[in-house]
Formats: C-alpha cells, structure tokens, sequence
C-alpha cells in the first residue's frame, strides 16, 4: 500500500470527540481484559495518532507503533514527550514487511477491517508475540458498509465475530476472548466494536 489514505485526515483526526471517546473506551477495555505490567514491550498495529497508545503507556514500559502512514506518524511523534513509556515507531506495511522483533502482547484498534489477509495476519501476530503474550485487537462488528462515508483501503464491513476468531485460534492463539469494547453512532445507528483478547 504506496497511497497515504489518511494525509488528509491526520492533522484533524483527534478533533474528533466520537473518536478520542471510543479509543478510550477500547483502552480500558484493555486494561480489564489483559494482565500489562510496567516490564513490558507492547506492539501498537496501526497507531495512526496514537489515541490507544498513550492511554495504554502509563501500564508497559515500551510500545512501538507500526503504521503505514506517514502522515499519522508525523501527529504521534509529537506526542512523544508526553507518553507514559519509552516510544519506538516503525513505518511499515506489516502485510509486506516482517520484523524481527518479538513482543509480550499485540494492541489494534480499528486497523483490521483495513487488512486484505486477516488470517494471514493472525499468523504474523503469532510469529510476533513472546510464548505467554497476548493479543488485544478492537474492531468493527459486521456492518452494511455504511459506517465509512468513503470506503478507500477497507477490505472488510466489520467482521463476524466467530470467524474472527477462529482466524485467531487457526493461527495458534488459545483462549480466544471476546467482549463489546464500545459503540459509536454514525449514520442514524449504533455500531458496535469488539475487542478480542486470546494468548499465545
């Protein structure tokens, strides 16, 4: 993916109320539903902003956010020195680039339903979590293709919920989790997210 589809959205994206509510409602979503601890080194897929990031700081002690947009990265270098742990950024397109790192847990939201492969990406995230890590990953439950006003670089309408996960399960996580991390309302209805938690 060579096209920036959030340049033009990135300098207003934490504007949003709706948006900075929602990510705040999946952060303590999170926290409830994963043991952090102040030891560990968290992956962030698809940081954009880093709305999740910073509110997941104050618990780990790094996080590194992958994204693919220059434009998103840019915003979250600015918040940098406010963050509550030490901050690693990698611009990447995870589909296509592997890393050689590992991680005690995987934190997303709202980047799937932006991924071609969800299996293959489960599969990724396996390769990438520690033995006794953790996934946390926050998305849309299936929708009528309404949510976004401009559907460029989505690949999926939400997910259904036990496909989702048997995608995790098939990639090897276990104790695969679901709970409702929030609900945003767009369009004259409520849409719910997910948040699946599994282990390696």
């Amino acid at each position: 993916m060579s096209r920036d589809f959030f340049a033009a959205k990135a300098g207003q994206y934490d504007q949003s109320r709706e948006r900075v509510d929602n990510v705040g409602n999946i952060a303590e979503a999170i926290i409830r539903g994963v043991k952090l601890e102040r030891s560990m080194h968290l992956m962030d897929f698809g940081a954009g902003t880093g709305l999740l990031l910073e509110r997941i700081a104050p618990h780990v002690g790094k996080i590194t956010a992958v994204d693919v947009s220059p434009a998103m990265i840019a915003q979250l270098e600015q918040k940098r020195p406010q963050l509550g742990c030490e901050l690693a950024i990698a611009q990447l397109d995870l589909e296509q680039t592997a890393m050689n790192e590992t991680f005690d847990g995987i934190i997303s939201s709202m980047t799937m339903h932006h991924i071609r492969e969800i299996g293959l990406m489960f599969s990724r995230f396996y390769q990438l979590v520690r033995p006794g890590g953790f996934i946390a990953i926050a998305d849309l439950d299936q929708e009528d293709g309404k949510f976004h006003a401009e559907d460029t670089g989505v690949f999926h309408f939400g997910f259904e919920r036990t496909a989702f996960g048997d995608s995790a399960a098939q990639a090897g996580f276990r104790d695969v989790t679901f709970s409702t991390a929030s609900t945003m309302y767009r369009h004259g209805r409520d849409y719910p997210l997910f948040l699946l938690t599994a282990s390696r």
